[in-house]
């Protein structure tokens, strides 16, 4: 049964709920002003600006900002000196036995005039100055291979006949260089020649003609030309010409490739060597002797040597030379 509160317990109930509401909605009241009080006193008080005038608004200007690029200065090249000239192990079934020169080399040629190799490819022809001034014994091996004076093995027979005919440009890193010289990349001559490295010799510029090898004084017969810039080469690839158009270069470091490997290898049809007077040409020079080896044995292929001859890229870059 339920129980109904008398009168009296109800007034009383009324009276004390409203004293409780009272107490509740001064506290919350009290509470309001207590946290707008500390919020005021956090905020940052306001700053005064001071009065812009007229004139001094017509006068404002933005501010400016150069559009001229921050120009990072380029670091300081390292030194390169030129370095003696090796002696290598002459091949033992060497038919000259090592002993080739430049007036070997360019027998039948006119005495003066600057050496230049004329480099015929599907792609266009490159006209290469020879530097037989700076790399007499590299410029005359080359000659020589091209113009079919200068015996090298093929297979097991020592055979006299243009060299470079008929090869490819058999590796393109595009950016980097262009590697020929050879039908598959391995083939070598059965000597070597060393390096020559000459005072400020730098791969500073497309079009360089270098030597390709596997290591110290093992050059033979495949080079490279530079389609870039690639300083971290110095001081370890002879360079022995610079050839142009650079038009031609760039045709043949873009065919398409997978990997390192062109899909369609651009074919050097010939090498012709000539003589040109050139205005300032350094007298040519024929008193090198150049001197060959035997061939050491193929490196096994890494990430910065070739089965024959490659020069390696830089750390930028996912392949090798």
């Amino acid at each position: 049964m339920t129980e109904v509160p008398s009168p009296l317990s109800t007034r009383r109930s009324v009276s004390v709920g409203a004293s409780v509401g009272v107490s509740l909605g001064a506290t919350t009241l009290a509470l309001g002003l207590l946290a707008g009080s500390l919020v005021a006193c956090e905020a940052p008080p306001p700053e005064p600006t001071p009065e812009k005038k007229p004139a001094e608004e017509a006068s404002a200007k933005p501010a400016t900002i150069s559009s001229t690029p921050r120009v990072r200065p380029k670091p300081a090249k390292k030194k390169i000196s030129a370095k003696p000239v090796a002696e290598v192990k002459v091949s033992d079934d060497d038919p000259l036995k090592g002993k080739w020169s430049l007036d070997d080399a360019t027998q039948g040629l006119p005495k003066e005039g600057a050496l230049f190799a004329s480099i015929k490819t599907g792609l266009g022809t490159l006209e290469c100055r020879l530097y037989d001034d700076k790399a007499p014994i590299t410029v005359a091996n080359f000659v020589g291979l091209a113009r079919g004076l200068r015996p090298y093995k093929l297979g097991t027979e020592w055979v006299k006949k243009p060299g470079y005919d008929g090869t490819q440009f058999h590796r393109i890193i595009k950016g980097f260089m262009i590697q020929g010289g050879s039908m598959t990349g391995s083939d070598e001559t059965g000597y070597v020649i060393p390096d020559e490295i000459w005072e400020d010799a730098y791969h500073d510029r497309p079009g360089l003609l270098c030597m390709a090898n596997r290591g110290k004084n093992t050059n033979s017969k495949q080079f490279f030309i530079t389609h870039g810039a690639p300083a971290h080469l110095d001081g370890g690839y002879t360079i022995f010409g610079e050839c142009t158009p650079l038009s031609v270069v760039d045709e043949l470091a873009g065919v398409p490739t997978k990997g390192e490997k062109p899909v369609d290898p651009p074919k050097i049809e010939s090498i012709t060597i000539t003589r040109k007077v050139v205005e300032g040409a350094p007298a040519s020079s024929s008193s090198a002797t150049a001197s060959s080896a035997e061939p050491a044995a193929s490196a096994a292929p890494s990430a910065s040597a070739a089965p024959s001859a490659r020069p390696a890229p830089s750390a930028a870059s996912s392949a090798a030379l």
